[in-house]
């Protein structure tokens, strides 16, 4: 069984097999091999869509996304209105530090999809910024709703 997250937790789907467990993403609609970091994002879907009423269908998982001619993959995006993109999220195993490598490589990402808002999150400790237009960010104490996240984008 997977370690208990700093989380709301809202019955991540999980399914047993020999082989290895899955576990439901609502996102990609189907099952997938459930790791550690895989739980962290598992959680971190559910309290973005529960919580903090972000709209399912303005989520994508394990976004494509190319960085200095390779391909990469964000793992979590959220799209605000007009489909722009809101809020980027990296995560980690809960066994990885947050420390600037996983800042640097969510900022790197953020050069593609220019979010006003970043998260950061091994499950355990969580860290949102948002990104004002001149590039300088304000650390925030929670990751805010929806609604406020995209009233950013037309200001």
């Amino acid at each position: 069984m997977m370690k208990g997250l700093n989380l709301p937790d809202h019955g991540v789907e999980i399914r047993q097999r020999a082989e290895g467990d899955l576990v439901f993403d609502p996102v990609r609609r189907r099952w997938v091999v459930l790791t550690p970091e895989e739980w962290v994002r598992q959680h971190v879907l559910n309290h973005l869509i529960r919580d903090l009423c972000c709209p399912l269908s303005l989520i994508a998982v394990e976004h494509s996304l190319v960085l200095n001619r390779m391909a990469r993959r964000a793992d979590i995006l959220v799209h605000g209105p007009g489909a722009k993109p809101l809020l980027l999220v990296e995560c980690k195993a809960p066994g990885v530090k947050l420390d600037t490598t996983v800042f640097e490589q969510a900022a790197r990402y953020n050069t593609v999809f220019k979010v006003p808002f970043l998260l950061v999150t091994n499950g355990l400790a969580h860290s949102c910024c948002q990104i004002g237009p001149d590039g300088t960010f304000e650390f925030l104490p929670a990751v805010p709703d929806w609604e406020t996240m995209s009233k950013a984008l037309s200001a």
